[in-house]
Order: structure tokens, then sequence, then C-alpha cells
């Protein structure tokens, strides 16, 4: 049975010599279905939404203004171009059906021509409306679907990017883990303080945390005899060991330019690369920054990184216990961290903790 993809027409129409005489009309045409009354009108409209409405005014119970208002106001239905019949002549009439949303009205007595004619036009102007609607989504999905390509090549260079660094460093994959969870909670704890509510929103939050894995891109500059080290360094071989927070900056505003866009996540791994090694106090590197100068991307990224250095072996030095690790992060509120952000740690400390035994280096 081959099914019936001709336009369907709703009538609505008290007289029954009127729906007679349009559906006469209309029938070899469109699907037509008929009306007698406003809410028999309704009902068909919202179960089977038609692709037109005729729909006379002067109807008892509820008249056809009333019912196109609630045609309107209803997602099914909203966007159905209504046309009105009607004897009123008056332009306030007129004006009314056209506030209401009627895309024409048609006069009694009745002209066939006419009728078809405007049926006709209003459905090709409702068949290019559905068209654009219909190509307008699947532009706005296929601009969703090279978003997220692009998305996804961004995180996967970037991953490459971290994996060269821990190939280089002393440093594991859990350490980056580990830190960027540490970064998140921080974060998080820190949105709801008065201070810092406004700038970190989720996104921003998101943005940092996804960030904070590249806080020592650098070092891949630092030459193998300095990075590898096992001892302590000269104070010569440290002052190379310092650069890599600017080299680390420089290759990923590099990286940012390359992309010619706005990329958040990028905007903040390059402050974090650079200020990650910053004090509160002004006595850190490279640029001896001072208070909330530093940016709090940094800031954010000192506590994690220093946390997880004390806690971490070395071949130099034995991993400190969670309880001297607090004590010394303690010591360095005000001085080392951002006041704010040595609170945060002390109230979630016991979440870093677990953090720190679930993600241990093997």
């Amino acid at each position: 049975m081959t099914e019936d993809v001709r336009h369907s027409v709703l009538v609505i129409d008290d007289t029954p010599t009127n729906l007679s005489l349009i559906n006469q009309l209309l029938h070899e045409h469109y699907r037509v279905k008929l009306a007698n009354n406003g809410w028999r009108g309704l009902e068909l409209a919202f179960s089977t939404p038609p692709d037109l409405v005729l729909l006379d005014i002067m109807m008892p119970e509820i008249d056809g203004y009333e019912v196109c208002r609630r045609l309107k106001a209803d997602p099914r239905t909203a966007h159905t171009p209504v046309i009105f019949l009607t004897a009123k002549v008056e332009a306030a009439d007129e004006e009314l059906g056209f506030k209401l949303g009627a895309v024409d009205f048609i006069h009694k007595p009745f002209s066939p021509a006419i009728v078809l004619a405007r049926v006709r036009a209003q459905l090709q102007v409702r068949a290019w409306q559905n068209f654009l609607e219909d190509k307008s989504a699947w532009l706005q999905a296929e601009v969703d679907r090279r978003v997220n390509e692009v998305l996804h090549l961004q995180e996967g260079a970037i991953r490459v990017m971290v994996s060269l660094a821990e190939f280089r460093d002393e440093c594991t994959g859990n350490h980056i883990r580990r830190t960027q969870t540490y970064v998140r909670l921080l974060a998080e704890y820190l949105a709801k303080q008065p201070r810092d509510r406004e700038f970190l929103t989720p996104e921003t939050i998101d943005s940092i945390a996804k960030a904070s894995p590249l806080h020592d891109i650098g070092k891949i500059a630092i030459p193998d005899n300095i990075l590898l080290k096992p001892g302590k360094h000269s104070d010569e071989e440290f002052e190379v060991m310092k650069t890599h927070s600017v080299k680390g900056e420089s290759m990923l505003l590099r990286t940012r330019q390359e992309l010619g866009e706005e990329n958040l996540m990028l905007r903040y791994a390059a402050q974090i690369a650079r200020s990650h090694h910053e004090r509160w106090d002004g006595s850190g590197y490279p640029d001896q920054l001072v208070g909330e100068a530093i940016p709090l991307p940094g800031r954010l990224m000192a506590v994690a990184d220093v946390y997880d250095a004390l806690r971490s072996r070395r071949p130099y030095k034995a991993a400190f216990s969670h309880e001297e690790a607090c004590r010394i992060m303690r010591e360095g509120r005000g001085r080392h961290f951002d006041p704010l952000l040595a609170d945060a740690f002390e109230a979630l400390e016991e979440k870093f903790a677990s953090i720190a035994l679930k993600l241990a280096d093997e």
C-alpha cells in the first residue's frame, strides 16, 4: 500500500456547507480533515499536527481567535500556518488575527481559485521553512562534529606533549594524574569562596584542570645532564633548570598562536607553565611576582605540585609522610602559597591523602 505523502490540511468551521465546499476544493490535492467546532479542531490538531489550518473565526463556545491562541501556544502546532476564514472585513479584525499568528485571511463568500491559490502558497512557504530548518539542523550537527574532531586532535596532541615531558623527567604518569586531581579539587573548593567565585566557573575549572598536565612541558628543552642528574644541582645547573618555566610558556604560546583561535585550556596552560614556581611572598621564579599578581592557575598548580613532590620518592630524597607534608604546607601559608589556597588544602587534606594512596607510583 502506497503512503499518501500529500500535505495535510485541517479545516475548522461550524457551518456544514462551508466544510463541504472546502473539502470538495481541496481533497484532490491534499489530505483534508474536517472539524465542526473549535474543540474538535484542537483535538485533531494536537493528535496529528497538520501542515496547514483553515480556521473560521465566528464559532460558538470557542471562537477562531482563541483556537489560534492555543495552537500557537502548543509546541506541536506553534509553527503550523493558520489562515482565517471570515466574513469580517474590518482592519481591526485582521490586525488581531495577524497579531495572534495567522499568516493570511480568506474572506467569505469563498472564491475557489483564491482558496486554492492561498493554500498552495502557504504550503510552499512552509515547505521551504521546513527545508531551511532541516538544513540548519544538519549544518549545526556538522559544525559540532567538526569541532569535536578538532578538540580530539588537540587533546591527542597535548597527550603526546605530556608523554614527552614524562619520558624525559623522573616524574611518572601518576604524578600528572595526581596533580590534575588536586588542582580540580582546590579549584572547586575555591569556587565556593567569595574572592574567586566569579572567575572559577565550571568551564574555567575544567580548562585549568585539563591544562595542569602541561605545567612542566618546558623540561623537554632542558639538557639531559641537568634534567636527569640524580644528585643535587649546582647553582649554575639550577639556573638552567629554572628556565623550563619560561621555555614551557613559550612552547604553549606558540602552539596557541599556530592554532589561530582562542583556546582557554592553552591560555591557562601557558600561565601555569610560567608561574607555578612563583611564591606568594615574591621569592619564586621566573618573575618574582607577589600575591595576586601570580595568575590563579599558577597558584593552584603550586599547591598541587609541592604537595605531590613532598609525598614522592626521588633519587635524591625519600618520600615524606602525609602528616609531615601537611606540616610543611602549613608553614608555607602566606609565604609560598596563597593563604586562601593554603586554607583550602587544609580543608581537603584527607582527600589529598586518599588520592596520593590511590594513585601511588608503582
